[in-house]
């Protein structure tokens, strides 16, 4: 898998990170000691997109927040830190995990 981060998140630093495989769209956060990824479908993601784009964009005032927050999703949980999310989400707003929400084409086979 390739995985993708915010412009948002500074170089070097841990964020949350984004990837796709066919008919799954999987999150985790580089800096989880349990490595935990969570997985939705490509529809599920958009409408997490569509959300976060209609909220008001994060500011300064929580840029070095590490309060932690747990993305849950049935039995897996992704431990990350306001200060991450908030880079998630400005990445968000800015369009960069658009191409997430489409669904992957599958290769034409070869002749």
């Amino acid at each position: 898998m390739i995985w993708q981060k915010s412009s948002y998140c500074g170089e070097g630093e841990s964020c949350i990170h984004i990837a796709a495989t066919p008919g799954t769209i999987h999150l985790t956060e580089s800096s989880d000691p349990t490595g935990a990824i969570l997985t939705t479908t490509p529809a599920t993601f958009a409408a997490l997109l569509t959300t976060l784009k209609k909220e008001p964009a994060p500011t300064t005032q929580t840029d070095n927040d590490d309060t932690p927050l747990r993305l849950r999703s049935a039995d897996t949980v992704v431990t990350t830190t306001r200060h991450k999310w908030n880079a998630f989400v400005l990445g968000v707003q800015a369009g960069e995990f658009d191409h997430f929400a489409r669904p992957l084409s599958k290769p034409s086979p070869t002749l």
